[in-house]
Protein backbone atom coordinates (compact mmCIF):
# COMPACT_ATOMS: atom_id res chain seq x y z
CA UNK A 1 0.00 0.00 0.00
CA UNK A 2 2.84 2.38 0.88
CA UNK A 3 4.44 1.93 -2.55
CA UNK A 4 1.19 2.83 -4.29
CA UNK A 5 0.85 5.94 -2.14
CA UNK A 6 4.43 6.93 -2.92
CA UNK A 7 3.88 6.33 -6.63
CA UNK A 8 0.76 8.52 -6.58
CA UNK A 9 2.70 11.26 -4.74
CA UNK A 10 5.46 11.19 -7.36
CA UNK A 11 2.89 11.23 -10.16
CA UNK A 12 1.13 14.20 -8.57
CA UNK A 13 4.44 16.08 -8.26
CA UNK A 14 5.31 15.48 -11.90
CA UNK A 15 1.88 16.62 -13.07
CA UNK A 16 2.07 19.75 -10.90
CA UNK A 17 5.53 20.45 -12.30
CA UNK A 18 4.15 20.13 -15.83
CA UNK A 19 1.29 22.48 -14.93
CA UNK A 20 3.74 25.00 -13.47
CA UNK A 21 5.90 24.72 -16.57
CA UNK A 22 2.92 25.57 -18.78
CA UNK A 23 1.91 28.56 -16.65
CA UNK A 24 5.35 30.15 -16.18
CA UNK A 25 6.13 32.83 -18.79
CA UNK A 26 9.89 32.08 -18.55
CA UNK A 27 9.38 28.57 -19.93
CA UNK A 28 10.80 28.06 -23.44
CA UNK A 29 8.24 27.33 -26.13
CA UNK A 30 9.88 23.99 -26.90
CA UNK A 31 9.28 22.77 -23.32
CA UNK A 32 5.67 23.93 -23.47
CA UNK A 33 5.22 22.17 -26.81
CA UNK A 34 6.56 18.86 -25.44
CA UNK A 35 4.19 19.14 -22.47
CA UNK A 36 1.19 19.91 -24.66
CA UNK A 37 2.08 16.99 -26.94
CA UNK A 38 2.14 14.66 -23.91
CA UNK A 39 -1.32 15.85 -22.86
CA UNK A 40 -2.73 15.59 -26.37
CA UNK A 41 -1.34 12.08 -26.86
CA UNK A 42 -2.86 10.81 -23.62
CA UNK A 43 -6.26 12.33 -24.44
CA UNK A 44 -6.21 11.45 -28.15
CA UNK A 45 -8.17 8.44 -29.36
CA UNK A 46 -5.38 7.77 -31.88
CA UNK A 47 -2.57 5.72 -30.30
CA UNK A 48 0.40 3.60 -31.33
CA UNK A 49 -1.20 0.74 -29.38
CA UNK A 50 -5.00 1.02 -29.11
CA UNK A 51 -6.49 1.36 -25.63
CA UNK A 52 -8.78 -1.57 -26.45
CA UNK A 53 -5.80 -3.88 -25.84
CA UNK A 54 -5.91 -4.23 -22.05
CA UNK A 55 -2.95 -2.83 -20.12
CA UNK A 56 -0.67 -2.40 -23.16
CA UNK A 57 -2.73 0.51 -24.49
CA UNK A 58 -2.49 2.34 -21.16
CA UNK A 59 1.20 1.56 -20.77
CA UNK A 60 1.80 2.97 -24.23
CA UNK A 61 0.06 6.24 -23.25
CA UNK A 62 1.86 6.49 -19.94
CA UNK A 63 5.30 5.72 -21.32
CA UNK A 64 5.10 8.19 -24.18
CA UNK A 65 3.69 10.90 -21.89
CA UNK A 66 6.50 10.24 -19.39
CA UNK A 67 9.18 10.51 -22.09
CA UNK A 68 7.70 13.75 -23.45
CA UNK A 69 7.47 15.27 -19.96
CA UNK A 70 11.06 14.32 -19.19
CA UNK A 71 12.08 15.99 -22.46
CA UNK A 72 10.14 19.11 -21.45
CA UNK A 73 11.89 19.18 -18.07
CA UNK A 74 15.30 18.86 -19.75
CA UNK A 75 14.49 21.78 -22.03
CA UNK A 76 13.93 24.05 -19.01
CA UNK A 77 16.75 26.30 -17.85
CA UNK A 78 18.29 24.78 -14.70
CA UNK A 79 17.30 27.72 -12.49
CA UNK A 80 13.68 27.62 -13.63
CA UNK A 81 13.49 23.85 -13.22
CA UNK A 82 14.88 24.11 -9.68
CA UNK A 83 12.46 26.92 -8.78
CA UNK A 84 9.44 25.05 -10.11
CA UNK A 85 10.55 21.81 -8.42
CA UNK A 86 10.97 23.62 -5.08
CA UNK A 87 7.51 25.17 -5.41
CA UNK A 88 5.96 21.75 -6.09
CA UNK A 89 7.92 20.08 -3.26
CA UNK A 90 6.70 22.72 -0.83
CA UNK A 91 3.12 22.16 -1.94
CA UNK A 92 3.09 18.34 -1.87
CA UNK A 93 4.00 16.64 1.37
CA UNK A 94 5.80 13.27 1.09
CA UNK A 95 3.77 10.14 1.77
CA UNK A 96 3.97 8.91 5.36
CA UNK A 97 5.24 5.40 5.98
Amino acid sequence: MWKLTRLLTVLRKELLLAWGLLRDPRTPKSAKLATVLAIVYVLSPIDLIPDTIPLLGWLDDGLLAYVLLQLAFKLLPAELHAALRAKVDARVKPAAR
